[in-house]
């Protein structure tokens, strides 16, 4: 038999508000005033523990149940939580917070169990780190917190010796063996008192960079960076955060979880002892499990017993020219902590009948490279995702507009990037000139036409095939079957990037990159040193078997290194934001200015059904502010079309004077 769990009511207020949800309901399943947003879901929680899991659906719950020390407004702004103020040093390497005092752990009853304190994240910090724990966002430590991941090395060298075997190398000495009879190599010790984050009093914590972190209070919106009292972690141990019920965590967030059985339904319902509750408008929220969610939620939205649903396409044009449905319908948000872009393979490693040596020496040629890109039309290929308004999805440039702004300007509009948003790639005369230069250079380096343009995607994914099909037709129509074969395969529906994109199993694919902080370099990762995207650099320590860099060109080999020299210079600023944005901007045109990537679209969650407002939510392109519920509140009437572009264009706006401040 399942386990069931529910909150004792311990105010008379909490008890009358949770009993008049059996009265009548009005607009979102409440009595009266009461604000009661429900929905379906089809993928249960695994684990409630914060600190190790990267799952979207388990954080749902923490980012709703336990504060952090910032959080963001409605227009992305980073706004005090737990810390009521915060400062650095001037070299950014030394951030302090302070702590807002009187704030309380309470469970899932809500009675308080200890004071929120700076000792709280050292806790955090400590248990994320430990190599044995095995933290999913454990990697949000790794280069930005003094010591951190050396300290994480050091625990997994722990680890790897506790199985060890006495052995001996090839020189016939002494060493110590793993699992895999492989030399485990020593590691220095790194003690925690050496890792950057301290409690200096009860409400002064402080953080010590590896090297110059100007963006930092940023990375704090990652669930490793959340509290946790640690008298409770010892005590639960291996069971803290256990998706068993709510009493394996404790809470100092907006909501508690007052109920929770596992593939039948949990609630989460307004936390009384909350420090910012005025700013907390639903009362409860309600989660309903059905397997066939997706499907069944468009229907109960219909009947009034869910306040949000997904359209997918095949109910989307049904829903928009039914007159009754019409007014339900409206896009999701423009979300930007994702970035699609197609990536060329400069070290392919697929089946000689595809010819890689031949797409070596065309994927090496600038024109040939600026071909494919004049000649991809985006907006059509995006009407696979969204028929009705594929241009809303376009992305000119790697870094998505509206992610970051500095010196009261939006990134995308620094010099060099400005130009590029300004304009369409799609240029078919431009295209077939490129063409023309690429078959002539081409031709005198001794390739063979058509050239095979061996494109992968992962069935498992929307709808990625039929882009593919439509991008295929697409420029094998304007450039010619002449002088390109598009291939589309199929990979493993399992395993798929380490099967395909690390593997570089792949000519040309679309591939995609999320935001991990609030600074352009987050884009960059993709694209430095040692990618497992492009493998465009010629890495010296990467093995012979398993790079062609003997086959790269020269000529690309000059402009990747020219642009490397330009990301070192930006990684290098520090003190100036304007500044570090526009040599940002300048290293990002010019990878695209020289086509050695293709800029593509921002994600999309599609067309829903939903009786919230949005843009009254906490806004950030990374981090968990996306999934919290506080500051959003029921509508009247579901959102439609109209009022989205409407509320979107004031949005947009009052972003816009933010830049200007």
């Amino acid at each position: 038999m399942k386990k069931r769990w529910t909150a004792a009511l311990l105010t008379l207020g909490m008890t009358l508000s949770l009993a008049a949800c059996t009265g009548d309901k009005g607009p979102g399943g409440g009595a009266g005033g009461d604000q009661v947003f429900r929905r379906l879901y089809a993928s249960e929680v695994t684990t409630f523990n914060y600190l190790y899991t990267g799952n979207t659906t388990d954080l749902e719950m923490s980012a709703n149940t336990v504060d952090g020390l910032v959080e963001y407004d409605n227009l992305g702004n980073i706004a005090p939580a737990l810390a009521e103020r915060w400062e650095s040093n001037p070299d950014h390497t030394v951030w302090t917070f302070h702590i807002r005092p009187g704030v309380k752990w309470v469970d899932y009853q809500g009675n308080e169990v200890g004071d929120v304190t700076a000792h709280d994240w050292v806790a955090a910090a400590k248990w994320s780190n430990d190599a044995k724990h095995e933290s999913s966002t454990q990697y949000m430590y790794d280069g930005i917190v003094k010591n951190a991941q050396a300290y994480y090395d050091y625990t997994a060298y722990l680890l790897e010796m506790e199985g060890a075997v006495d052995g001996k190398d090839d020189k016939g000495n002494a060493v110590k063996l793993n699992g895999d009879n492989e030399v485990i190599e020593p590691v220095d010790e790194v003690r925690f008192e050496d890792v950057g984050v301290k409690a200096l009093d009860d409400l002064t914590l402080e953080y010590t960079m590896e090297s110059p972190c100007s963006f930092f209070p940023s990375v704090l919106s990652y669930a490793s960076y959340l509290p946790v009292y640690a008298p409770f972690l010892e005590e639960k141990g291996d069971q803290f955060g256990a998706a068993t019920g709510p009493d394996t965590i404790l809470y100092n967030g907006a909501f508690l979880m007052s109920e929770f059985e596992p593939q039948y339904k949990r609630v989460l319902v307004k936390n009384p002892a909350y420090w910012d509750k005025d700013k907390v408008y639903l009362d409860r929220v309600e989660y309903m499990y059905n397997t066939t969610a997706a499907t069944l939620a468009p229907e109960q939205f219909l009947r009034g017993e869910v306040d949000w649903a997904q359209l997918d396409a095949s109910l989307l044009s049904a829903w928009l020219t039914d007159e009754t449905k019409r007014p339900m319908v409206s896009p999701s948000r423009p979300n930007v902590d994702y970035s699609y872009f197609y990536s060329f393979n400069f070290e392919p490693r697929f089946d000689s009948s595809l010819q890689p040596e031949n797409w070596m020496l065309a994927v090496n040629n600038e024109n040939f490279r600026q071909s494919i890109l004049a000649a991809l039309d985006r907006v059509n290929a995006l009407m696979v995702q969204d028929p009705q308004n594929p241009q809303g999805l376009l992305n000119n440039t790697i870094t998505p507009a509206n992610f970051a702004m500095a010196d009261g300007k939006d990134y995308t509009q620094y010099p060099g990037l400005k130009e590029i948003t300004q304009r369409d790639s799609f240029q078919e005369a431009a295209a077939l000139e490129y063409k023309a230069k690429a078959v002539e250079e081409l031709t005198a380096a001794g390739a063979v036409f058509p050239v095979k343009i061996y494109m992968r995607y992962n069935p498992d994914t929307a709808n990625w095939d039929k882009e593919c099909q439509v991008v295929e037709q697409q420029l094998e129509t304007v450039l010619g079957t002449d002088y390109i074969d598009v291939i589309v395969e199929a990979g493993p529906s399992t395993g798929f990037l380490g099967a395909v994109r690390r593997a570089g199993d792949y000519g040309l694919m679309k591939c995609n990159w999320g935001a991990d902080y609030a600074d352009p370099q987050t884009w960059t990762v993709p694209f430095d040193r040692k990618n497992t995207y492009s493998f465009m650099d010629q890495d010296p320590t990467r093995s012979v078997a398993e790079k062609s860099c003997d086959n790269k060109s020269p000529e690309t080999q000059a402009l990747v290194e020219e642009y490397y020299e330009l990301l070192d210079a930006a990684k290098a600023i520090n003190n100036d934001e304007a500044a570090r944005y526009a040599a940002f901007a300048r290293a990002e045109a010019f990878l695209i200015d020289h086509a050695l990537v293709i800029p593509f679209s921002i994600s999309t969650d599609g067309y829903i059904a939903t009786r919230l407002n949005i843009f009254e939510a906490q806004y950030a392109p990374y981090g968990l502010a996306r999934q919290r519920y506080k500051g959003q509140k029921l509508m009247e009437e579901p959102m439609n079309m109209e009022r989205f572009n409407e509320l979107f264009a004031q949005w947009e706006s009052e972003r816009a004077a933010l830049s200007q401040e």
